[in-house]
């Protein structure tokens, strides 16, 4: 009969361990770049993705994301944000979990179990970037731009993945204000949205967004010292009201 295993007898010995358990970071942001019109207009919004070339074996010269494998001394999120900042010169992002990519033959090297992470950042947190580590370059790709390139490993797969996680967050919390003034209107809100979600089209937007049970006090009209609607047309002809963000966490369920 077998002795079962315990804490006297226990040995790693027994137990096929991976090659190496990396991180991989995707990192979005929105770009916004004024028109060069004599008509007023919103600025050109695109949603991009920081990518790495790679110096070295496998996949040299191929374009990834960042990342790299975890020491013994630290988690994976340690891991995650020092890589980040070893390959690409960007600090302190706040990033999320996103999915562990385990499937056998995605790296060359061995069995290597990865853990990725993914974040979207204002574009100046991403001002500072550079290639640093084994990235020979560090450049921001339009998300379109950067499905249609031959990424290395399964890089296409988790690029896919992050970008259903912030497009869910785009529409069911408050990180668009992230990528807009403090005071705002709803046309920039708008294209915001849509510049995350391509597909997102709501007809009555300002009603549900300013009235809407599940939805109200998210923001609020902005008026001035002496009570007035406060109303911008710095991107139209014809003034807008301003809107703002409140601290209110949005409360919304399936049921309601």
């Amino acid at each position: 009969m077998a002795q079962s295993e315990n804490e006297s007898n226990y040995t790693p010995n027994k137990y096929r361990t991976p090659d190496g358990a990396p991180s991989d970071i995707v990192i979005f942001t929105i770009t916004s770049t004024e028109r060069n019109t004599t008509k007023k207009a919103l600025p050109v919004r695109e949603l991009q993705v920081m990518l790495i070339q790679r110096k070295s074996w496998p996949y040299e010269g191929q374009w990834a994301l960042p990342g790299g494998f975890c020491k013994e001394s630290e988690s994976m999120y340690e891991c995650a944000r020092r890589e980040l900042q070893e390959e690409t010169g960007v600090m302190d992002v706040h990033m999320e979990y996103l999915n562990v990519y385990s499937k056998p033959g995605r790296d060359p090297r061995g069995w290597i179990i990865s853990h990725a992470f993914f974040a979207l950042v204002q574009e100046k947190r991403l001002a500072a970037r550079r290639a640093d580590d084994d990235a020979a370059d560090v450049r921001l790709f339009s998300v379109e731009e950067a499905l249609c390139m031959e990424l290395a490993f399964d890089h296409r797969e988790i690029l896919t993945d992050a970008l259903h996680k912030i497009r869910d967050k785009m529409l069911t919390t408050t990180i668009a204000k992230q990528f807009l003034p403090e005071e705002f209107t709803i046309s920039e809100l708008y294209q915001v949205i849509q510049t995350v979600v391509p597909d997102f089209e709501e007809k009555n937007f300002i009603r549900k967004v300013t009235s809407t049970q599940s939805r109200k006090g998210i923001i609020e009209e902005v008026r001035d010292r002496q009570g007035e609607l406060k109303l911008s047309n710095r991107y139209s002809q014809r003034a807008a009201q301003l809107y703002r963000f409140t601290d209110l966490t949005p409360q919304l369920s399936i049921y309601s």
